[in-house]
């Protein structure tokens, strides 16, 4: 299918990495949210970030920033989807609030259009069975920052076509991304072994056995990671890494993922990571 325009669901962290992707990429994109204020502050941010960009991966801009943005329009309104061609839904990984928006937009969107669920854990068969386009529903599992990474894990539920993975995949090409198809699973490949590992990181912190700082020089010192285990939960979101690692408890019934109860406590006094100022580190 031809498609020139996407709707985004959802203008936090990734939400606004997806549309300023598909925006340099030349597509129009829809970016909905609840928050005015949130949609100022993603307008925002991804101006920043191509002027950032422009600076230091110019070869990633073929436009100028303000030809990248006019792309972009911006709304709280889901009925503005009725004009996408394709949706990438980005909200937060609550199943109930998930389930909301999937029921709605699929009413408002044309029967072709194909939904992207761009989740951490929750089970697109799940979100697709909420649809009258099972078929039409898969998982697109974009990393953070989105515009610089090359990679996408493509997640396909027991009732995803062919041709709707056809129609993801091509699309990822146009974004200069590869997609990467694994099966419905909760966690799927990329979350089912990052969120075990952060979870036993923030573990050692809690049983005392090294200190934050400690446990990411050594993955980094020792594996050449770029980022350490809990430097990468920060960036992520911990409130994130608490919901998918809940997710995956509660669908595994395994003992395995039970979230570490320093987790809980720093969402619960919203240590958050990057996002708010605070977690395991101060920014």
């Amino acid at each position: 299918m031809n498609i020139r325009t996407v709707g985004v669901i959802g203008a936090g962290t990734i939400g606004r990495g997806v549309a300023q992707s598909l925006a340099q990429s030349a597509f129009d994109v829809l970016l909905i949210d609840v928050s005015e204020e949130q949609l100022a502050s993603a307008t925002t941010q991804i101006g920043n970030d191509l002027r950032l960009q422009g600076m230091f991966r110019a070869e990633r801009l073929k436009d100028d920033p303000a030809t990248i943005l006019g792309r972009i329009t911006t709304g709280t309104d889901l009925a503005a989807l009725s004009a996408a061609d394709f949706v990438v839904e980005n909200v937060t990984e609550n199943w109930d609030i998930k389930r909301d928006v999937y029921e709605k937009i699929d009413k408002i969107c044309r029967p072709d259009v194909v939904f992207g669920v761009n989740t951490s854990a929750v089970p697109i068969t799940r979100v697709g069975s909420v649809t009258e386009r099972p078929e039409r529903v898969l998982g697109l599992h974009f990393m953070n920052p989105v515009p610089l990474m090359d990679t996408v894990e493509v997640v396909q539920g027991h009732f995803t076509s062919e041709q709707t993975l056809d129609t993801a995949l091509g699309l990822l090409r146009d974004l200069g991304k590869e997609g990467i198809v694994v099966q419905d699973a909760p966690g799927f490949v990329t979350n089912r072994v990052l969120m075990l590992t952060i979870n036993e990181a923030i573990f050692c912190v809690q049983d005392q056995v090294a200190t934050a700082d400690q446990v990411d020089r050594m993955f980094k010192g020792c594996f050449g990671h770029k980022m350490g285990p809990l430097e990468t939960g920060d960036l992520i979101g911990l409130d994130t890494i608490l919901n998918s690692l809940t997710v995956m408890y509660e669908s595994f019934r395994d003992s395995k993922y039970r979230p570490a109860p320093l987790l809980q406590r720093m969402v619960d006094a919203r240590l958050l990571g990057r996002k708010t100022g605070r977690g395991f580190y101060t920014y």
